[in-house]
């Protein structure tokens, strides 16, 4: 066995972690986001002679894919995600803005869980978040809805 395979042997055994940002809500209606780490990863084959790959089946409930485009400028005023939902930048950037002020800026690769059901309207009567388009190009977005309950309010560390 050649040095390089043997480092990629002994690299391919190191369990990996997967960042993204969670939209959650807390105990007074506020939402927030916070950085959080999927870890729960498994090696095994997709089927057929596929060689083992980390796997981390997280979610088995119903789900809607969607494809969306964000155009140039685009704003979503004050919202709650209407069901928990995966959002992964294809291209461009978008950006989340919860009503703790916090404001993250995304783009291609990076992942948002957005579970800010059951927020209370604030003073300024925001509710859940704000989000858009950030730059000159559209923000081309797949979306996972998921349709069963059991993610609804999810908060970090829910997960896993």
């Amino acid at each position: 066995m050649s040095t390089s395979s043997k480092q990629s042997t002994s690299k391919s055994t190191l369990k990996p972690t997967l960042s993204y940002w969670h939209v959650w809500t807390d105990d007074d209606g506020i939402s927030h986001q916070t950085r959080c780490e999927l870890t729960d990863f498994t090696q095994e084959s997709m089927g057929g002679n596929a060689a083992p790959q980390w796997n981390n089946r997280l979610m088995s409930d119903d789900a809607e894919v969607l494809f969306a485009t964000l155009p140039v400028a685009w704003v979503g005023e004050w919202h709650e995600n209407p069901r928990p939902q995966w959002i992964v930048p294809i291209s461009g950037v978008w950006y989340v803005e919860t009503m703790d002020g916090d404001r993250v800026e995304m783009g291609p690769g990076e992942i948002s869980f957005g579970a800010d059901q059951n927020t209370q309207a604030d003073a300024a009567g925001r509710k859940g978040h704000t989000s858009g388009c950030v730059g000159d190009q559209p923000a081309k977005l797949m979306v996972v809805q998921l349709k069963g309950d059991a993610y609804l309010a999810a908060r970090p560390g829910d997960l896993s």
